[in-house]
C-alpha cells in the first residue's frame, strides 16, 4: 500500500521511522568490541572522503561554487560506504534518540554508543591522516593538497563559538536526513543517491562536522610538523590541539542538537509518539 502511495517501492516516511527506530536499538547494544571496530572503520571512510574533498579544493581552475559542489559530492562518498559496508558513525548515531524517546533504550544505552562511537571515531580519523602524511597525498596537485588541507583547518580554528555551534546544527540536519532518506532505500544505488544530495549541499555550504574535522584538523597539524614551508600560509600559527579541541567542542553540540532534536525527535512526534 505504501508504494502504491508514495508510487515508488522506497519505503514510506513512516516506515522509515520504525526502521530507524529498530536500527538505533540494535547499534545501542552492540558489544563493545564490535561497536569500537565499526567506529574506527567511520572514522577512516569519513576521512576517505575528506581527503577526495580537498582534492578538489586544490584545483585553483574551478569557480568558489565548482569546487565546493563538487567537494561535497566526493565527500558523500564516506557516509555512502557507512551506510552501504556498514560501520558506526557519531552523527548518524544521534538518530539513537527517536529509539530513546520510544522507551527501547535507555540513557545509559545512548551514551555508551555515543561516548564509544565518537572516540573510535577519532581514533579511526587520526589514524587515516598519518597514512595520508605517510602516503605523501599532500604533495599531489604540486603540494595544493597540503596547502588546501592547512588551509581548511584554519578556517576552521578561526571559526567563533556561537558560528561553530550553528554550523554544527546545520551539517547534522543534512547528515541525518542524509541516513533517514538511504533507509528509505532497498538498493545500494537507492541509498547512495539518497546520500549524495545533503550531504553535498552541508559540504559546500561550509557547516561544519565533528568527525570530518577529527580529520582535518590532525592532517593539517602533522603536514604542518613535516613542511615548515605551510607556516607561512595564512592561520597557520592557529592549527594546533587546542585549537581542535575549541573548535570540536561547539561543533559536537551542535551536531547533537542537529541530529538529536531536529531530526529525531522531531520525526518522533510525527510518526511514533503515542496520542
Amino acid at each position: 500500500m505504501a508504494g502504491e502511495i508514495f508510487g515508488s517501492d522506497a519505503f514510506s516516511p513512516h516506515e522509515v521511522a520504525g526502521r530507524i527506530e529498530k536500527i538505533g536499538v540494535v547499534k545501542a547494544r552492540l558489544p563493545l568490541l564490535s561497536m569500537s571496530m565499526l567506529a574506527l572503520l567511520a572514522g577512516g571512510f569519513v576521512g576517505i572522503g575528506a581527503i577526495a574533498y580537498l582534492l578538489v579544493m586544490s584545483d585553483p581552475s574551478l569557480s568558489f561554487a565548482t569546487a565546493r559542489v563538487l567537494g561535497g559530492v566526493v565527500f558523500s562518498v564516506g557516509l555512502i560506504m557507512v551506510v552501504v559496508a556498514g560501520a558506526e558513525l557519531f552523527t548518524g548515531n544521534n538518530l539513537l534518540a527517536m529509539a530513546w524517546a520510544e522507551g527501547k533504550v535507555g540513557t545509559r544505552d545512548v551514551l555508551r554508543n555515543w561516548v564509544v562511537v565518537s572516540l573510535g571515531n577519532l581514533t579511526g580519523a587520526v589514524g587515516l591522516a598519518v597514512l595520508v602524511l605517510l602516503a605523501s597525498t599532500g604533495a599531489l596537485n604540486g603540494g595544493r593538497v597540503a596547502r588546501a588541507a592547512v588551509e581548511v583547518a584554519a578556517a576552521k580554528a578561526a571559526l567563533p563559538w556561537d558560528v561553530a555551534f550553528a554550523r554544527g546544527v546545520l551539517c547534522n540536519v543534512l547528515v541525518c536526513l542524509a541516513v533517514w532518506m538511504a533507509a528509505a532505500g532497498r538498493s545500494v544505488v537507492d541509498k547512495s543517491v539518497a546520500i549524495i544530495p545533503p550531504i553535498a549541499a552541508f559540504v559546500a555550504l561550509g557547516f561544519e562536522h565533528s568527525i570530518a574535522n577529527m580529520f582535518f584538523f590532525p592532517l593539517a597539524i602533522f603536514l604542518l610538523a613535516a613542511d615548515p614551508a605551510l607556516h607561512a600560509l595564512p592561520g597557520a600559527a592557529a592549527v594546533g590541539w587546542g585549537a581542535m579541541a575549541g573548535n570540536l567542542a561547539p561543533v559536537i553540540a551542535g551536531n547533537l542538537v542537529g541530529g538529536s532534536v531536529l531530526v529525531a525527535l522531531v520525526y518522533w512526534v510525527i510518526y511514533l509518539r503515542k496520542p
